[in-house]
Formats: structure tokens, sequence, C-alpha cells
């Protein structure tokens, strides 16, 4: 089963795409992709006009950080993130799960420019690899600026202690996890109160580069921070998020892209490298 793409997702894309909104959800609406098949990762700039990014973009995006490689850049400044508690909608829709924000929630001060937290998702395994290595989940928080610029901040996990975010929510997890999604559906559940502080937590290290959606459209010109810091989450976890996808996208991750002559920027504190 292939998937249309969502309004989650299109919520991101009509801010990025200069068409008319209406015709654009139209038109996204009739398209479908996914993660296997004739509709997977490799097809997905043929699907559409709209998605051509995927295929011919040259600042695609996820990519493997190798360390042996990074350009240390001493004019990147740590992230600042304040957060606070906000009310959410978790939402399956067949290719991911997703917390969305309808009001205020924090901010992310990158290069000097405010970027409000406007969603986060999660993909595993992940999208995003180390020297080669691919962690069992990665979080895609994203943010939006003023101006219409997305930044991501993006954190991988590897298997230990559970995940404190996700078991704030985890019995909506497990409503969700009682009904697949059936194709061009989406689930919601409303999450009261949800506390995201601890998710501010100092950021020693961090890789930067300008890269893409990870899904079509693929639009380009989006700045990731992937965090150096692996944090942990639980099999169980992990198990949670899939359980309640379609069955092309239980493993939800796009495939490396080249780099194409950018480079990758470490930002780490003295004592990290």
């Amino acid at each position: 089963m292939s998937l249309r793409i969502s309004f989650s997702v299109l919520a991101i894309t009509l801010l990025l795409v200069g068409t008319s909104a209406n015709d654009l959800v139209e038109e996204l609406n009739s398209i479908s992709f996914g993660y296997t098949g004739v509709h997977g990762p490799e097809k997905w700039g043929s699907l559409s006009p709209l998605f051509s990014a995927c295929s011919n973009g040259k600042r695609q995006s996820p990519v493997n950080i190798v360390k042996n490689k990074l350009v240390r850049n001493k004019n990147l400044k740590p992230l600042t993130r304040d957060y606070s508690t906000a009310n959410a909608t978790l939402v399956n829709n067949g290719f991911n799960i997703g917390l969305l924000f309808e009001e205020n929630v924090g901010v992310l001060v990158a290069d000097g420019k405010n970027f409000s937290l406007k969603q986060m998702h999660w993909h595993s395994p992940s999208e995003h690899r180390i020297n080669g290595e691919q962690f069992p989940t990665e979080l895609h928080m994203v943010h939006k600026a003023a101006d219409g610029n997305f930044a991501v901040v993006s954190i991988l996990y590897q298997y230990g202690d559970a995940d404190p975010l996700l078991s704030k929510i985890k019995n909506e997890l497990n409503e969700m996890a009682k009904e697949v999604c059936a194709k061009n559906e989406e689930s919601h559940i409303p999450v009261r109160a949800l506390d995201t502080k601890h998710m501010e937590k100092k950021t020693r290290k961090y890789y930067r580069y300008i890269g893409s959606l990870t899904t079509p459209p693929c639009t380009e010109n989006v700045t990731w921070s992937i965090l150096g810091k692996v944090r942990s989450i639980s099999k169980e976890q992990v198990e949670l998020l899939q359980a309640p996808l379609d069955s092309t996208c239980k493993k939800n991750s796009r495939p490396l892209q080249e780099l194409n002559g950018r480079q990758i920027e470490l930002f780490a504190e003295l004592g990290d490298s």
C-alpha cells in the first residue's frame, strides 16, 4: 500500500512551495508515496512534478555524517531552546507518528534567528547516520521562523532506558496502536498539557548542514542541526511508534543522499570533538 501525502506534511509544505494553497492541497492529495516498491524513495521524484526535487535536488537529506570530514565552524553558537507546556495532537498519518502544536510551545534560537516549534515526528530506523552507523530511531523537531524558513533539530536514539517524552504519551500511543490507519486516513488523539521542557537540554555539540525535507516534496534550504549527544529509547517504545503505521512504512527512513560538495559543520564546546 502506498500513501497519499497527508495534511500534517502539508502544514510544512504549503509554507515552502510558492503555489496556491488550495491548488496544492488538491494536487498533493492525489499523489501516493511510500517506502517500498513502485512508490518508494527511489521513485518519489517521478511521481509528480511537485516531487522533482526528490530526484533532481542537489541539497537533499538525510546524509551520512563522517566525523573526520567535519569542518569546525567557530562562528556557530550553542542552540538556545526554550520550550514550555502546551496542548498538542498526536497524529498517525500512516507513514509516521508526530505531535502537532497549535499554540506557542517555545522557540529555538539558531544563528541569531528565532524559530517557533511547530511539530515533531519520529523515523525508525534513523535517517541520518554517523560514520555509517544507523540508529533505532530519530526525532525531528520542526521549527519555523517569521520569514518562512525552517530549522530542524534532529535527535538520534540508541536502545537503552525509556525516552521521557514518549513515556509521557505512552497511554496515547497505546490507544493509537489499537488501529492501523487505512490508506489516506489519519488518526488524531489530543495530548493535554504536554511538558517539553526537558527537550531543551544544553547543547554541547551538534552537526550543521543545509538540506531538505526527508519526505516528498523534498523541499530544500532546510537548516539541519543534528545533536551530537545520542539519547536512549526502549525497544517497546520503538515498537509503539511503528505499530500504527501502514505495512509499507514500518521502516520509514529515506536512504542516504549525496552531499554534492556540501560541508557538514561542527559546533563543539571545548573538550568535545
